[in-house]
């Protein structure tokens, strides 16, 4: 079989789309994602595809988001092993070569509507989120996840026979993280909209997900104004970087165990030239004593019902040290963060990265706690900043919401 690249660039919901052009040898006039032949060894394809996407769109910047499975193609007697790629882009802007004649930002699901090369859709799919990368990335923040979420409804739904296909991709993306209230309250309000025909779903998912990032964007843009010159935070939040990145203050960051995703926020920040300075959870309070930051800033999985907030580990000791050095916390979260009940649902990490030896001792590892209201100066949101009363507000509309599966699920949970 002949080895070849395809790789997908996606900006926001959207992914880019070339027709190719007369200067390509084979479908001609036909779509597909940034192509071309693998050259050297197929185990280092991600090499040839990264040549493609500099070659054909100008982009050096992409970031690899996901190299998928090798997909056969047969067609008309010709056989192709496609190795598929999904970048990430900062921008639309792109320069093509002589091998696009056209190119177009799409939604994934108008592959299906356009003669395509053989394939093109499968190969979208090895790459595409799924139910199970929704429930298994421990790297991105929940606002990223729940936008992931939606994509994976968007795209099930666009090849659903049914609506009781639809419903049951809904009820396993909602139940995939329970943490991250995010993931549930947006796949509710999408099936929440009465008509819950495949088709309706596909559209109803992809204005959701857009939306989602409009206020994921209006949250942080709110946050930004509270910043400060300078910042305490941990671990990785989307939503607190993109303030971070408007307000551009000096960051103490937590390097945020177990998975010390902290480390590479610190990385980021320092790249885009702001003064960043990484310690540990533990020596965290007692910088930010020594430091006497402007505020806090902190990202949620969930916001509760009662106000109380559900985030990365080390949240809470960092709000009690704040309140104990007067620095005041905001926590910045779309409003579909907020739960709405009062449950806590916990996630461990693993007990062996603690101890591992023969000593019968017992292994506390939560990813997540549970900051109490009176700790919190405010709840930063696109719809400014919420209130207890608000917060009560949003959870009756996420409530009603849910009952379009016969209300809130009764899942397993913790306290804080």
């Amino acid at each position: 079989m002949t080895n070849v690249v395809t790789c997908f660039l996606r900006h926001r919901t959207a992914v880019l789309l070339g027709r190719r052009s007369d200067a390509v040898g084979t479908y001609t006039g036909r779509w597909a994602g940034i192509s071309g032949y693998v050259e050297g060894d197929p185990a280092d394809a991600e090499r040839d595809a990264r040549r493609e996407v500099r070659e054909e769109t100008g982009r050096t910047d992409a970031t690899l988001v996901r190299a998928g499975d090798p997909v056969d193609i047969e067609d008309d007697g010709r056989e192709w092993t496609v190795h598929p790629f999904l970048f990430e882009v900062d921008s639309r802007e792109v320069t093509p070569n002589e091998e696009i004649a056209v190119h177009e930002w799409v939604s994934p699901p108008a592959i299906r509507e356009r003669e395509t090369v053989p394939g093109l859709w499968a190969v979208y799919a090895a790459v595409a989120p799924t139910v199970e990368t929704v429930a298994s990335d421990d790297t991105h923040g929940a606002a990223w996840i729940s936008v992931r979420a939606l994509e994976v409804l968007r795209d099930r739904a666009a090849v659903a026979d049914d609506e009781a296909a639809v419903a049951s991709v809904a009820r396993a993306l909602r139940d995939a993280r329970p943490s991250m209230a995010a993931v549930a309250n947006r796949v509710n309000r999408v099936m929440s909209g009465g008509d819950r025909t495949p088709g309706t779903v596909r559209d109803r998912a992809a204005a959701a997900a857009e939306a989602a990032l409009d206020a994921d964007d209006a949250a942080a843009a709110t946050a930004a104004e509270r910043c400060g010159v300078s910042v305490v935070t941990l671990s990785q939040s989307g939503t607190v970087r993109a303030a971070l990145d408007r307000a551009r203050p000096a960051v103490l960051i937590g390097e945020s165990r177990p998975a010390r995703e902290g480390t590479d926020v610190a990385a980021s920040l320092a790249d885009a030239e702001l003064d960043v300075t990484l310690t540990t959870e533990a020596a965290l309070p007692a910088e930010l004593a020594a430091r006497a930051p402007d505020s806090v800033l902190v990202g949620a999985d969930a916001v509760l019902a009662d106000g109380s907030v559900v985030n990365k580990v080390g949240t809470r000791g960092l709000a009690l040290a704040a309140a104990r050095e007067d620095v005041p916390v905001y926590v910045v979260a779309a409003a579909a963060k907020v739960r709405p009940d009062e449950a806590v649902h916990g996630e461990t990490g693993d007990t062996a990265a603690l101890y591992d030896g023969a000593a019968p001792v017992s292994v506390a590892n939560p990813i997540f706690d549970r900051t109490p209201a009176d700790l919190v100066t405010g709840v930063v949101t696109e719809r400014g900043v919420l209130d207890t009363e608000g917060i009560r507000a949003v959870a009756a509309e996420h409530r009603e919401r849910a009952e379009w599966d016969g209300g809130l699920e009764g899942a397993g949970t913790v306290s804080g």
